[in-house]
């Protein structure tokens, strides 16, 4: 991994870790869309009092049952809000001290992606808790143990921004994201059915996450506000890593088109990625930090094509 090179900011925000730290850039379009996810998580509190209020399950499954769907909504919040960061070039703001730093939550209201962040990802970890407590099954187990691994792995992503770990680290850190929004929307969508055997017999998803990893890879590799480069013939490692991530994607595509009439909309909504993905990589380049919302919006409609597979939206 190219060694990226980042000085001491010395107006970091108050608590943030002055080395590694590097503000990112507030503007109308971040605020716009931090509402927009925050409106998202309150969203999951209501339809999870509501799942819990009609649900016809005694009153402990009932509560399971509307923790289980806030969960969901959570998980897929949280990867959108990674996607924040990613896009408007906060991975650093709080620089790689972790998982908090003082005066966090005010950050976070000052409208900070990646305090928010940290904060929604303490709210997914506190949920699966209650999850495990009150319905102990390998579910809410192994839900809680991907949280626990896929947090550790947000911590190795601030060193792999700040040029000290190896891409790897940053590309399985967004697989055991989705794993973890896999895993919840499984469990409520088909209870019993555990995650491993699902993901197993599903073989669409095998292509979705490998193109999640390679995305991961690709943003990692480039490193912290470095741009791909447009390219004929892929020269460095970051290119190479968006070669294989595009080869990812026709795989998705040729996947998605051979089991079309089981996957129909996820299959529209992957030819749609490819061109988003096109745009993504433009958006790069022209502003390695920061590229902006198509980063947001190509983290969408993967979440679209995921949610799609596993529903079976016709």
């Amino acid at each position: 991994m190219r060694e990226t090179t980042i000085t001491e900011a010395p107006d970091a925000p108050a608590g943030a870790d002055p080395y590694h730290t590097v503000e990112g850039e507030m503007t109308l379009t971040v605020r716009v869309i931090g509402l927009g996810i925050a409106s998202m998580v309150l969203l999951a509190i209501a339809l999870g009092i509501w799942r819990a209020a009609t649900s016809p399950l005694p009153a402990k499954g009932a509560i399971v049952d509307g923790l289980m769907l806030a969960e969901v909504v959570f998980a897929g919040a949280l990867i959108l809000l990674g996607s924040i960061v990613e896009g408007f070039g906060y991975g650093l703001s709080l620089g790689t001290r972790w998982p908090y730093t003082r005066n966090i939550v005010v950050l976070m209201l000052r409208g900070d992606p990646e305090a928010a962040h940290r904060v929604l990802a303490t709210a997914v970890g506190l949920t699966a808790l209650a999850l495990a407590i009150l319905h102990p099954d390998y579910m809410t187990f192994a839900g809680l143990g991907l949280i626990v691994v896929t947090a550790l792995f947000g911590m190795g992503t601030l060193y792999v921004l700040a040029g000290r770990a190896p891409a790897a680290v940053h590309g399985t850190h967004g697989l055991l994201a989705y794993l973890v929004f896999l895993n919840f929307l499984v469990a409520l969508a088909y209870p019993g059915i555990r995650l491993a055997p699902y993901l197993e017999g599903t073989v669409a998803l095998h292509a979705v996450l490998f193109a999640v990893f390679m995305g991961g890879m690709v943003t990692g590799q480039r490193g912290f506000g470095q741009p791909i480069e447009a390219f004929m013939r892929p020269q460095r490692s970051s290119q190479w890593m968006f070669v294989v991530h595009g080869i990812a994607a026709l795989l998705v595509i040729g996947t998605l088109g051979w089991l079309s009439s089981a996957y129909p909309v996820a299959f529209a909504f992957a030819l749609l990625q490819a061109a988003v993905g096109f745009f993504l990589f433009h958006g790069v380049n022209l502003r390695p930090k920061s590229p902006g919302a198509i980063v947001a919006f190509h983290q969408v409609m993967a979440l679209l094509i995921t949610t799609a597979i596993v529903l079976r939206w016709h």
